[in-house]
């Protein structure tokens, strides 16, 4: 499936300010991008790093007084892997590489240590694999009010299990945390995301089952086969689409994501498991 993807971001900027950025897609070799276009207004000094194993492309720029803006703009194909979630089994702790332990410890935002005794319970006694973490998803779904406003940059996952409510960043640290609680490693991920409304960055997560990182939703509101990746990390505050530093105030923030095939639309299909991965016997993205 082929998207043109991007994002406005204007902000004006009271004192000296840096700015860590996180909106290009990553690299990954399941999304192919065809061209790319990053404008800074004004055109500012950048200092661009990738991480080589998760491939998060971060973009760093000093902005000075008076207003700021952000413009990116993708046309990306991307390729997915779909399998039977009958077919793929939870890896015992003793069989996963030692590289994924940043994925099964706690985090600033999933204290999956506080929730560990809640998860047995509630989900501890389901057969294990793709299907106990969509049985995941399905509890959250149910149980977690989608609400805007009723969370905020600090929010970890047990105040937002406290509450009942939250949004898509909250869903996601949720569902992280309990995989986590049970031994299954889980990241978060934020994604540029078709059939999301009203558009916006999008945030899902990942759990690592039979190998390979496989996509859920929470939420339920956009397609899986329809994500286009971002970032992934241990939980939000490794990829948030901007970290300033310094005094400046948000004027303007526009998401865009579009079919640009022509082709079939993309379904959910919760049938199948969808991935965006490469087999991955250790921790990284390729």
């Amino acid at each position: 499936m082929r998207f043109k993807l991007g994002c406005s971001l204007a902000y004006e900027i009271k004192a000296p300010t840096t700015f860590i950025f996180n909106v290009e897609v990553a690299h990954l070799k399941s999304l192919a991008i065809h061209s790319e276009t990053l404008t800074l207004s004004p055109d500012l000094k950048r200092e661009v790093y990738v991480t080589p194993d998760l491939k998060n492309r971060y973009l760093g720029v000093n902005a000075g007084i008076g207003p700021f803006s952000v413009e990116y703009n993708a046309e990306v194909e991307l390729a997915v892997v779909r399998a039977d979630p009958e077919t793929i089994r939870e890896t015992p702790v003793a069989e996963l590489p030692i590289d994924i332990l940043p994925f099964l410890l706690p985090s600033r935002f999933v204290s999956s240590d506080r929730l560990t005794p809640f998860a047995l319970a509630e989900f501890g006694h389901l057969p294990k694999g793709h299907k106990r973490v969509n049985a995941i998803c399905n509890w959250i779904h149910d149980n977690i009010a989608y609400q805007r406003g009723a969370s905020d940059g600090e929010t970890t996952a047990d105040e937002s299990l406290l509450k009942r409510a939250g949004v898509c960043r909250d869903f996601a640290h949720i569902g992280t945390a309990f995989c986590r609680a049970l031994g299954i490693p889980a990241r978060f991920v934020s994604c540029y995301a078709y059939g999301l409304v009203p558009r916006d960055f999008h945030a899902v997560f990942e759990a690592y089952l039979d190998g390979r990182w496989w996509l859920f939703d929470a939420t339920r509101q956009a397609h899986l086969d329809g994500l286009v990746r971002i970032g992934i990390g241990r939980d939000a505050a490794e990829i948030a689409f901007a970290t300033p530093f310094g005094e400046m105030e948000p004027t303007g923030m526009e998401i865009r994501i579009d079919r640009a095939d022509g082709g079939p639309e993309p379904t959910e299909r919760t049938i199948d498991a969808i991935s965006t991965e490469e087999p991955a016997p250790h921790a990284g993205a390729v």
